[in-house]
């Protein structure tokens, strides 16, 4: 069965490219807002996300991420977290607020193919182990 990928970013070239990068590993939906991205998760379930922490205006990527992982309902879904702010405070954050993975922009296609790739393989591995 193929994986949903949800992939959240403001700027609409940069949602093409990271979900033309990520097609091959499933299905791909998107959202442009951190109240699309609420909205898309409880109505296509995804098994990942890939989310950019700089929304605009409103709620930022950290907010919807550690609102995610709070949630009984959603608290299994991935989280890789996108952003330009690369310092360890920055990144630790991140990961406080549940992200699997943090990624820097700018980012190679390869590299967050790869990313997510692993990440998807970890989660069937302990899928089968269950």
């Amino acid at each position: 069965m193929a994986k949903t990928i949800l992939v959240v970013d403001d700027q609409d070239e940069l949602r093409l490219l990271i979900s033309l990068t990520l097609q091959s590993l499933g299905r791909i939906v998107e959202a442009s807002s951190a109240q699309q991205a609420r909205e898309k998760v409880l109505a296509e379930r995804p098994e990942l996300m890939v989310l950019d922490i700089w929304l605009g205006e409103g709620e930022s990527g950290l907010d919807v991420c550690a609102a995610l992982k709070r949630n009984p309902a959603t608290a299994a879904t991935r989280v890789v977290l996108l952003s330009a702010c690369g310092q360890q405070s920055d990144i630790t954050a991140g990961l406080e607020a549940g992200a699997d993975l943090y990624i820097v922009k700018p980012f190679s296609p390869f590299e967050l193919l790869d990313a997510v790739s692993g990440l998807l393989d970890r989660m069937a591995a302990e899928t089968d182990k269950s």
